[in-house]
């Protein structure tokens, strides 16, 4: 035993003192820490980089949608793995070395492998570990083809995860339609136990407003009572004449005998409702219902053309809209043959069952169109960076890869909004704007299909 002797000032009546220290460690257990400490410091810093690195791609992904996936983004690593990696050390050229050349046969890796990579990084580190106390050395291969697996994995759950969010939304919408079935059923009952809710609608002395030029005319196509009814409530509260007001709603056959229930019990005198049935309508006229059932048939077939063409991100989403309950209504394909339901009136105001009235519709009556058929509100902004569409831009209606198409109208164009429209019926049958439509839509689909 080796005796170490450490000297100090001394002090009066006391005597020098002898320290024994204890023996220093074996050099092997020296070398075991610093083996210990160097395994954790490459494993720290490779996770680290491959972290910051996840992290970027996400946030490119959130942001800006530039990649549809982490192997898509792996192509950017020639100059940012230098920068993540500080570019120094061979263990880092090795796992770069590797990195490179992995990617390119990312999209390859056998489902086996990615179902199995670690779910976490706690798995990742746990297997880390396993893999140094069996070896030495890093197996560079084994690192990447791990991380790259747990990569795949994440990917593939996040688009797991929205599809998920897109079929429960799609579920939704037929689990809870719009029309409100507790209510309609409530409103049906009524009808058969109660003679107030069969009373007509409107009363017979109110008959002739229906078709007298000096009201105000507004149509309401809908199969939702309760959206109908806040649509005529509002505008009758905010009307500074509600005596001129006539309301036509037009509903289904489905939804008529609640809608009638509902008015006929709430009258919102002295505005006039009139509750009409699509099988209430004279379609004796052979091309009328020829030219409604037209226009159902060309929208459903570009619509579902269009979707199996597009290749965008949002296809999957798309394709569900599309689906939904909603587009297969009749209901939906009506306000393009607004002239067939009211032959004879000269003008009409268009609104949407989801629109709140809060001012007069007097002044969009009176407006003067000229030598237009409709007045709409623009759906687009005014702005220092120019018009910026609210919403959707003839682009999204047509294909304009058809030269046709391009030549005769500008993709970019805002489409207008449905909500509130003022509409000359005279103008409209005088260019056949329902024809018009239709031959757009015909030769959407030839060219989607060619």
């Amino acid at each position: 035993m080796k005796v170490y002797i450490t000297s100090a000032a001394p002090v009066a009546g006391e005597a020098t003192k002898a320290k024994v220290s204890p023996p220093p460690p074996p050099p092997h257990q020296h070398q075991q820490a610093a083996r210990r400490g160097c395994r954790s410091a490459v494993v720290t810093g490779l996770l680290a980089g491959v972290l910051l690195f996840r992290a970027a791609l996400l946030t490119i992904e959130a942001g800006a949608s530039l990649c549809p996936s982490t192997t898509g983004c792996l192509d950017w690593r020639a100059g940012l793995g230098d920068w993540l990696y500080g570019g120094s050390g061979d263990a880092m050229e090795e796992f770069m070395k590797e990195w490179r050349r992995g990617r390119r046969e990312a999209s390859l890796l056998d489902p086996v492998v990615v179902e199995a990579a670690p779910d976490s990084l706690d798995g990742l580190m746990a297997e880390m570990d396993t893999m140094l106390a069996s070896y030495d050395r890093l197996d560079m291969e084994a690192v990447v083809l791990k991380i790259m697996a747990m990569l795949l994995k994440m990917d593939r759950k996040v688009k797991s995860s929205r599809i998920r969010a897109l079929f429960n939304r799609h579920l939704a919408s037929l689990g809870i339609p719009k029309s409100m079935h507790c209510l309609t059923l409530r409103l049906a009952e009524e009808f058969a136990v109660n003679s107030a809710a069969r009373s007509p609608v409107p009363l017979p002395e109110h008959a002739p407003r229906l078709t007298d030029a000096s009201y105000l005319h507004i149509a309401i196509v809908t199969d939702n009572v309760l959206a109908a009814a806040v649509a005529v409530a509002s505008a009758v509260r905010s009307s500074a004449e509600p005596a001129r007001l006539v309301f036509h709603v037009v509903t289904d056959k489905k939804s008529y005998v609640p809608m009638h229930s509902w008015f006929a019990l709430h009258p919102v005198s002295p505005a006039v409702v009139e509750v009409k049935g699509l099988h209430q309508f004279d379609w004796r006229d052979g091309g009328a219902i020829a030219s409604v059932m037209r226009t159902i048939e060309e929208v459903q077939r570009s619509s579902m053309e269009y979707h199996q063409c597009d290749a965008s991100v949002v296809r999957e989403y798309r394709r569900l809209e599309a689906s939904k309950p909603s587009t297969f209504s009749l209901l939906n394909y009506l306000k393009i043959h607004l002239p067939e339901f009211f032959p004879e009136l000269g003008r009409v105001i268009l609104l949407d069952d989801d629109v709140v009235v809060r001012k007069d519709l007097t002044g969009l009556w009176e407006q003067d169109l000229g030598e237009n058929i409709i007045g709409a509100v623009g759906g687009h902004n005014s702005g220092e960076d120019g018009v910026v569409c609210i919403e959707k831009t003839l682009g999204d209606h047509l294909n304009f890869t058809d030269p046709e198409v391009s030549n005769a109208l500008k993709s970019a164009r805002c489409a207008w909004l449905w909500g509130v429209n003022i509409v000359d019926l005279d103008a409209w049958r005088r260019t056949n704007v329902t024809d018009t439509y239709q031959l757009w839509l015909e030769k959407a689909i030839s060219s989607l299909i060619l």
